[in-house]
């Protein structure tokens, strides 16, 4: 049940009525008309813009057709009132049966409740964290692993197929650095000083990689030269990497469908495909490029390369393909990475990058547009940075990492509960500052503990009820007499509650699960206030002694809070509390 969509229905109607009378030129498209929770609350129950979308295409004055529209909305029962405002919008008041209709639609449907057809059951690939195979995910990567798996979660709520993704950077020049240093790890097993040079990665996690090299092929590798053993290091290294990798997502309950060998892609003939659809489609050719911003001629070397038109699907510059000395820019297994993604059949495509990749966004998005032509949209979603804290002072980096904070580092801090939901409360572009202290804080202002709290606190009415002998099984609350359910405070957790269904689906379309969260910490926000108000007005607490359909009544009301925090908590990978401690 979709309450806003139900009201948006009677809108369409009435303006089709509206068309059959005269009132309305009978050629009006009303794809643009909206109906939604006012800005302010007190202007109504929702709003809609009927009259000012359709004002200019009919030549009409706004407010002439928003009272028209008024007069029809209010023959519908639970449309209490309809409000003209302003220049025209239109703002109305709900019956209390109809929010109670939505306690009862959240009981029927349980864990379904605000699941949505959008989707349509479209394709969609969501690919993210993608790290370099040279070492655990740092802090960076926890964001980014958290976002992407929020977000397929939410469009697999929305009504999405969704495929999660990771990217192995295993083609490129850090590879052969990994196994540089690997090998040092090597000659550490082996009772030798390891020479970790500038540039080699120095964390202690590669300590048990090399001993398990040197398990592996004893001491015969020591005196070979590099190149004899520098490809299977390198292997043998990237393999020994993805494991950890795969357990540091564990860690965060994070479960890839899909990993995708950017080593693959050489030596089969896959970039060399790529490339060519782009060149039937008149998109490669040889050229020389202006120099880059900040260049001036006397300091750029102009010579011809082979490019991609990336200006013929929106990029500000076309793009290099092809280095110099004829071997691949890193550009081009990207373009056959996403041409492999394009060829798999999705409808679109989401990849999840770092702030750094911030100037990646143009090429890639024109890459895609150019491959499918124009069919499969990409949505490039970047996460900024986290700054974290402890005791005040900014936390130091990992010993065993070397160089950054890990992922194991944070969750074994806070928990991998708490990790999820603090890094979806900033919007992914938005730096984000993680203090260890306060997202462990029992209060109202770290919103982690505050959700739980909410969904806790209705599990501890739902125990004391049964204790009490109350039934409070969903379909006994869902039968209920809801009429009970008339104060303005149970009416607002009510009215929270029918926004459900719409800000999934709100939040699908924008690619933005951290409205997620907003909005779970305002259900919150609303219920913990239902529930102070009972202590001063005893009518208002969920347990009425002696009066067993009553305590149902408001139960109901409880239980379907906690419905939606649960549905809520399971996109963002979070564990309903059922008590707190």
């Amino acid at each position: 049940m979709n309450l806003f969509t139900d009201i948006r229905a009677v809108v369409i109607e009435s303006l089709a009525a509206m068309q059959a009378e005269g009132t309305l030129p009978g050629d009006l498209e009303f794809d643009n008309v909206a109906v939604e929770p006012p800005r302010d609350a007190g202007h109504g129950d929702m709003a809609t813009n009927a009259a000012m979308v359709l004002a200019k295409p009919s030549q009409m004055k706004p407010r002439d057709i928003a009272e028209v529209l008024a007069g029809k909305l209010s023959a519908d029962a639970r449309i209490v009132s309809a409000e003209v405002a302003g220049p025209g919008f239109l703002n109305l008041r709900l019956d209390a049966s109809a929010w109670q209709g939505v306690i009862k639609a959240a009981l029927a449907a349980g864990a379904g409740f605000g699941r949505s057809t959008l989707g349509q059951g479209k394709r969609v690939n969501v690919e993210y964290v993608s790290a370099n195979p040279t070492g655990p995910l740092h802090v960076g990567h926890t964001r980014g692993a958290v976002f992407g798996d929020a977000l397929a979660s939410l469009l697999d709520f929305a009504g999405y197929d969704v495929t999660r993704e990771y990217y192995i950077n295993d083609g490129g020049a850090q590879v052969d650095t990994l196994a540089r240093s690997v090998y040092e790890r090597y000659r550490e097993a082996c009772g030798l000083e390891p020479e970790i040079a500038e540039g080699l990665y120095p964390g202690d996690y590669l300590v048990p990689v090399g001993q398990a090299l040197k398990e592996m092929h004893g001491d015969s590798l020591l005196d070979k030269p590099e190149a004899e053993w520098l490809e299977e290091v390198r292997d043998f290294a990237t393999v020994r990497m993805m494991d950890l990798i795969r357990e540091d997502l564990a860690q965060l309950g994070v479960t890839m469908d899909v990993f995708f060998s950017e080593k693959s892609l050489y030596g089969t003939g896959r970039i060399e495909a790529a490339i060519e659809a782009l060149r039937d489609k008149g998109l490669i050719y040889r050229g020389t490029l202006e120099p880059p911003k900040g260049k001036t001629p006397e300091d750029w070397e102009p010579r011809e390369q082979t490019l991609f038109r990336s200006t013929a699907h929106g990029d500000d510059v076309d793009r290099p393909i092809m280095k110099s000395d004829g071997s691949w820019t890193y550009f081009a297994p990207d373009i056959a990475y996403h041409f492999d993604k394009v060829s798999r059949g999705f409808d679109a495509l989401i990849d999840v990058f770092g702030a750094d990749h911030g100037g990646y966004v143009k090429r890639m998005k024109a890459a895609v547009s150019a491959l499918s032509d124009g069919k499969v949209p990409l949505d490039i979603k970047l996460t900024q940075l986290v700054k974290l804290y402890k005791n005040g002072e900014p936390f130091k980096m990992s010993k065993r990492a070397g160089t950054f904070v890990t992922l194991r580092d944070v969750v074994e801090q806070v928990g991998s509960d708490v990790t999820r939901f603090h890094m979806l409360t900033r919007k992914n572009d938005a730096p984000l500052d993680f203090d260890f202290d306060k997202v462990l804080e029992q209060s109202k202002d770290n919103p982690v503990f505050y959700v739980q709290y909410a969904h806790a606190r209705v599990c501890s009415v739902l125990r004391k009820a049964a204790e009490a002998g109350i039934v409070v099984d969903d379909a006994t609350l869902g039968a209920a007499d809801l009429a009970q359910l008339g104060h303005d405070a149970e009416l607002a957790v009510a009215r929270k509650i029918a926004e459900w269904p719409r800000l999934v689906e709100t939040a699908a379309r924008s690619n933005e699960p951290h409205r997620v969260a907003f909005f779970l910490y305002d259900l919150a926000s609303d219920f913990h206030s239902l529930w102070n108000r009972g202590n001063d007005q005893p009518e208002l607490r969920f347990l009425q002694e002696d009066d067993a359909a009553t305590s149902q009544a408001k139960i109901a009301l409880a239980r379907s809070v906690a419905v939606v925090i649960s549905a809520g908590l399971g996109i963002l990978g979070v564990t309903p509390a059922e008590e707190m401690r």
